[in-house]
């Protein structure tokens, strides 16, 4: 994971496992925190989010205040479908693909 350029947000790649959990929930952490109205999270290189990588996702989207949101730039498709499913209509979650 990686500052992105021009805006506030990371860049992850990879997989969003067992391993990369503590990584994971500070970077999400981290943009709750920062009172930013919009975070992006540019996740186009990320091959695989299991379930406890997008429940803290969810979390931490619900924490967020009003107003403000997390962007998901082009994350997995299985991420996607774990969020409809088990979080559907989180408002504080927006996905763009591009």
């Amino acid at each position: 994971m990686r500052p992105l350029e021009g805006c506030r947000g990371i860049r992850a790649a990879g997989e969003i496992g067992l391993a990369a959990h503590q990584l994971w929930e500070r970077v999400l952490e981290q943009a709750v925190r920062e009172g930013e109205d919009v975070y992006y999270l540019e996740l186009s290189e990320v091959t695989f989010v299991d379930v406890a990588g997008a429940g803290a996702l969810a979390t931490a989207a619900g924490r967020l205040g009003d107003g403000r949101r997390l962007v998901l730039r082009r994350p997995p498709p299985a991420l996607r479908r774990v969020l409809d499913t088990f979080w559907p209509g989180l408002s504080t979650i927006e996905v763009s693909e591009s």
